[in-house]
């Protein structure tokens, strides 16, 4: 039997999450159509004390009565665990496909079903709108790179900046990588060595950063720049 990657996490919060589990279903009823943990904790790259756990809690309805049963309940899980909660609609998750292409491959490709039936299974995405959103979330990372450099003044102080920036990037070249018939999983390194491959681009830099900023910062520049170009060229029927 395969393990799922809850079972990495530590006990107590395997059991919080459970025991939220619980409220949530009393409190809810019908209306509590899933309960699905993504991000990290379903990658299996959960960090204690550093990494949040990600839940999306999936409504028939959000009315206001709903939203206040959820307010205590999520609000302990917070402060006691640092479990974040997202709230959706179930019938607003295919019409928002075309506005969060790759935030849902992301959480369809990694997530552990807690409760109910998983509304992501049989969703539709076109690759027009992954390819749009793609572009915008690599432009706007080369536009706020831009600016993290001109507030660090040296590559010495972009370290964190850099870091950052690359763990942003990872989803959006995923998909890129998916779009050109050359899927990866969602491990940090493999996407960034399988981007490299695709562009000539040596990758290495970026996972030691702060043995050498200053080539870590021309290596991401250069990666961002070869991304965007490819995205912006690729016709997706």
């Amino acid at each position: 039997m395969s393990k799922s990657p809850m079972d990495a996490l530590p006990e107590p919060l395997r059991k919080r999450l459970q025991s939220l589990q619980g409220e949530l279903s009393r409190a809810l009823g019908d209306n509590l159509v899933a309960l699905l943990v993504f991000g990290s904790a379903a990658r299996g790259e959960f960090r204690e004390q550093v990494s949040d756990v990600d839940l999306v809690v999936v409504l028939r309805e959000a009315s206001a009565a709903a939203l206040s049963a959820l307010s205590n309940p999520l609000q302990v899980a917070r402060n006691a665990a640092r479990i974040e909660a997202m709230v959706l609609v179930a019938d607003e998750i295919p019409r928002a496909a075309d506005v969060f292409p790759l935030f849902y491959d992301d959480l369809r490709s990694s997530h552990v079903l807690l409760h109910g039936t998983d509304p992501f299974a049989s969703l539709v995405i076109a690759d027009h709108h992954r390819r749009l959103r793609i572009e915008q979330e690599l432009r706007e990372a080369s536009i706020r790179l831009r600016r993290a450099v001109i507030d660090a003044g040296s590559p010495r102080n972009l370290v964190g900046a850099i870091d950052r920036k690359v763990k942003q990037i990872r989803g959006p070249l995923r998909a890129l990588l998916s779009l050109h018939g050359r899927p990866v999983g969602p491990a940090l390194a493999e996407v960034l060595a399988a981007a490299g491959q695709l562009y000539k681009i040596d990758q290495a830099p970026l996972l030691r950063t702060r043995e050498d900023p200053a080539a870590a910062l021309d290596t991401l520049q250069r990666l961002l720049l070869a991304a965007v170009d490819d995205v912006d060229r690729m016709e997706v029927q």
